[in-house]
């Protein structure tokens, strides 16, 4: 698989299926492991990164689980190339920055990846669709088993596995669910919830993790604890916070329906018009469009329109998917105009 492929595909936790669905796009664990007697990347010389490297890549090799991924070197990419990677949640900004000695492995439906030399030798992630922690630790636990058997992980039995950052240490695990909550902003319960949320030693964070702001109502919730406590335990406390968040957003949902219908359906019908017709529009306008499209279908009020559709839509919008889907680099202007024609392609056969 090359990088250009990936335009044709659709990633699996995009596809609008798994538990809780309409409120949760994506669960995702991932792992921090660091290769023992080796440098931490961030202090590390030319020479050790592209060692760690090759361990690596001689291990990936060895173990079936990972058979059929394609392993990208990021010095190999341009960073239009690293920027759409970024995009499709597959590595980090980090990641992307300062391509050399870095690599990243993606499997075939964008379940797994494993970034090379960003902060720790080695970042396991698996993403699924809906809420699904629990399969998603099964899958990335018996990666982790494999990898172990190839390679030497840092690891004390009184502080677990050591990392960079020393907030990691413990399991070095961090789950992740990313939930689409304009319910809860449009009846203003929002910061409420992430004050909640926060003390409880849970973090909220945008689209695209952490640095980012919430856009288009998307939240994505992890735990930022990871010493002291089993993946189970982690896995459990999320799940027992998510579903706290899912119940309040549907809550919100109804009253909605039931105090201000006719706000809600005009909104969401406006959002639907704008998408189909617009000309010109940014990545800002248009994630917040389609977030209110996104409520509208998920409540049944935009009919004959696919969840999965408007899911990828969100990342095909980004900027470096609209240069490689054109072909060439394009100016921010040219982004905007070319955003909107994809749009309209993509929805334009729908009916409301």
């Amino acid at each position: 698989m090359n990088i250009d492929e990936l335009l044709s595909r659709t990633g699996e936790w995009l596809r609008g299926t798994g538990p809780n669905a309409s409120i949760v796009m994506s669960s995702r664990i991932r792992l921090a492991r660091n290769l023992d007697a080796a440098v931490f990347p961030n202090k590390a010389a030319k020479k050790d990164l592209e060692a760690v490297y090759a361990s690596v890549e001689r291990a990936i090799g060895r173990v079936n689980l990972l058979k059929g991924s394609s392993l990208f070197r990021m010095g190999d990419l341009d960073q239009v190339d690293r920027q759409m990677l970024v995009e499709r949640h597959l590595m980090s900004h980090e990641h992307a920055s300062n391509p050399e000695g870095k690599g990243l492995l993606v499997s075939p439906e964008e379940v797994v990846s494993i970034m090379i030399n960003e902060e720790d030798h080695l970042r396991i992630q698996v993403l699924r669709s809906g809420l699904n922690l629990s399969e998603a630790w099964k899958s990335i636990n018996a990666i982790d088993d494999a990898l172990s058997k190839e390679l030497n992980y840092s690891f004390l039995p009184s502080w677990g596995y050591l990392t960079a950052c020393p907030t990691n240490t413990g399991t070095a695990m961090r789950g992740s669910v990313m939930m689409h909550l304009p319910a809860l902003v449009m009846t203003k319960q929002i910061n409420k919830v992430l004050a909640a949320i926060s003390k409880l030693s849970f973090a909220s964070r945008g689209f695209y993790g952490e640095g980012t702001q919430a856009s288009g109502n998307f939240y994505q919730i992890s735990n930022q604890v990871a010493l002291g406590h089993s993946e189970e335990d982690i896995i459990q406390n999320i799940n027992g916070l998510i579903r706290q968040v899912i119940e309040q957003e549907e809550q919100a949902r109804q009253a909605l329906l039931v105090q201000n219908r006719p706000m809600l359906e005009d909104k969401i019908c406006r959002s639907w018009g704008l998408l189909k017709t617009a000309h010109i529009i940014s990545s800002q306008e248009a994630i917040e469009l389609f977030s209110m499209v996104r409520l509208g279908v998920d409540m049944g009020i935009l009919k004959g329109v696919a969840p999965n559709a408007i899911n990828e839509l969100f990342i095909t919008i980004q900027p470096a998917h609209l240069q490689k889907i054109e072909g060439k680099k394009l100016n921010a202007f040219e982004r905007d105009t070319k955003r909107a024609t994809v749009i309209r392609q993509k929805l334009g056969g729908s009916n409301v």
